[in-house]
């Protein structure tokens, strides 16, 4: 079978495997469709935690089950199937455990013609979505679900603000906000993401390169219920300035780094939080999943292409004007 296997410090190439044997609790899925996650690129550079060469990539896909190997499992032989990517979160809702990791690294993922998975990570494919779309949903419906619903507890009529809007994780934000009634606003560098958000109901969207994006956002909504932000810096305590009394930042990255001081006057006078979010536990996920499938929401993709392309495709996983998930027909 072809897979994305990572053969070195920034090499990954597609290779020639054989196909995996089912061993016990363990089904075999044909993969019909997988999505590209920022996670997978920082895998490819060396920037992520137990990187084994090896391993075939990629946490999000679909796909069909044509093999188990324990009788009892047998009905699900045939169903259309999106995978859970948690692997041991643990018993504690609120954490992840020390085992915890994510599949796709270091145990083998997605990126494959077959994916050997245990049974209890399979759940059935939305109705509503194509194999395509069902494996834009994973990680980062998940994350987005989390940071949302659990630690942002958002609720219909809140002011809600989704930095970075056009992220895989953000539109998912952005969507799931919507869905669940809330006055949704965007900020993001680029001009034409943000028309988009406009167009897609967005209450507000501003260019974060512009000076005057924070006081706008301060003047026009009066403060903010929940951030959801993933670049963490410096911009935290420009969150801090437009959150309402008691309101929540929640971020799951920091790809700006740690900010070079933090508001503290503010955040205890205004009893504001700070929440770290990671993606989320497997009873979330069957949440997330039950949310997408009531409110029948679609994720945005960006471009679909052949399996076959999916090496030259990690360039375009930071295009700026890219808005949605890049997937891939397998």
């Amino acid at each position: 079978m072809k897979a994305l296997v990572l053969t070195g410090p920034g090499q990954i190439e597609l290779k020639d495997l054989p196909k995996p044997i089912l061993t016990p609790g363990k089904v075999l899925v044909k993969m019909k469709a997988a999505a590209l996650n920022r996670r997978d690129d920082w895998i490819r550079e060396g920037k992520y935690p137990n990187i084994r060469f090896g391993v075939v990539m990629g946490s999000d896909g679909s796909g069909v089950v044509e093999e188990v190997f324990d009788e009892e499992q047998k009905g699900w032989v045939g169903q259309e199937v999106v995978i859970n990517p948690n692997i041991d979160w643990g018993s504690d809702p609120e954490v992840q455990s020390s085992r915890y990791t994510i599949l796709g690294m270091p145990v083998n993922g997605t990126f494959a013609e077959y994916a050997l998975v245990d049974v209890d990570r399979l759940q059935h494919k939305p109705f509503h979505l194509d194999f395509l779309q069902a494996s834009a949903l994973p990680l980062g419906g998940l994350t987005a679900f989390r940071a949302l619903f659990r630690k942002g507890n958002l609720a219909p009529g809140n002011n809600v603000l989704i930095s970075g809007f056009g992220g895989g994780v953000a539109q998912f934000a952005f969507l799931f906000a919507k869905a669940a009634g809330a006055n949704v606003y965007v900020t993001s560098g680029s001009d034409e993401k943000l028309a988009r958000a406009l167009k897609m109901g967005a209450k507000g969207a501003y260019n974060y390169k512009k000076e005057s994006n924070y006081s706008d956002l301060w003047k026009t909504k009066g403060g903010f219920d929940v951030i959801i932000d993933s670049a963490g810096g410096d911009q935290i305590n420009n969150f801090i300035k437009v959150l309402k009394p008691k309101g929540k930042v929640v971020f799951y990255g920091a790809t700006n780094g740690l900010p070079s001081k933090l508001d503290l006057y503010r955040m205890f006078w205004n009893q504001l939080s700070l929440l770290g979010s990671t993606m989320g536990n497997d009873h979330e996920f069957n949440e997330m999943l039950t949310f997408v499938s009531t409110h029948q929401i679609r994720p945005l993709i960006d471009s679909i292409r052949p399996f076959s392309k999916i090496v030259d495709s990690f360039a375009d996983i930071t295009k700026p004007n890219k808005v949605g998930k890049i997937v891939f027909q397998i």
